[in-house]
């Protein structure tokens, strides 16, 4: 179980902090069950509600220091997906992103910027579902590994880059 004051990656909600355990008194609500209370890191706004026992969602602690930097090295290593045709990869895509794994967001991102260089060089436009998905997944990978390494979000492309000169 997780504690209050924990980040964690919440399914597709992304980077979330735990703020509270509690049962709720909300219409719709189990009364006897436990829930998360969880504010999507970044965004204090909002609050998602989870029952502590709900084996459906991908729930996972966020990566640790040393396993994002490993992660960063790796990255070379890291497979595409290798999607033959247009309509398996928006599902592809979606599946990636939905399970929660760092790895498969990486896959993703380094696909679409395969797809995008591929595509610009025969004179074609990068596609708006390829467009999307490479925000959805850096915007996944990125606020993960901000939070963990301490480094803004916006700088972290920069930083990987940096990262992967200093290790070749």
């Amino acid at each position: 179980m997780f504690q209050v004051g924990e980040y964690v990656v919440y399914g597709s909600k992304g980077v979330c902090k735990i703020v509270d355990i509690a049962q709720l008194d909300i219409a719709g609500a189990d009364r006897e069950r436990f829930y998360y209370v969880m504010e999507k890191h970044g965004d204090a706004g909002g609050r998602i509600y989870a029952p502590t026992d709900n084996p459906k969602v991908v729930m996972r602690r966020v990566i640790t220091k040393e396993d994002a930097r490993q992660l960063i090295r790796e990255m070379p290593q890291i497979e595409l997906l290798l999607v033959p045709d247009d309509k398996q990869r928006e599902a592809a895509y979606k599946e990636a992103l939905k399970s929660g794994d760092y790895r498969s967001w990486v896959s993703v991102v380094k696909t679409l910027h395969v797809r995008q260089r591929e595509r610009l060089a025969q004179g074609k436009k990068v596609t708006a579902l390829d467009e999307r998905y490479m925000r959805a997944a850096e915007n996944e990978l990125y606020n993960e590994l901000s939070l963990t390494l301490e480094v803004p979000k916006d700088e972290m492309e920069a930083y990987i880059r940096e990262q992967l000169q200093v290790s070749k």
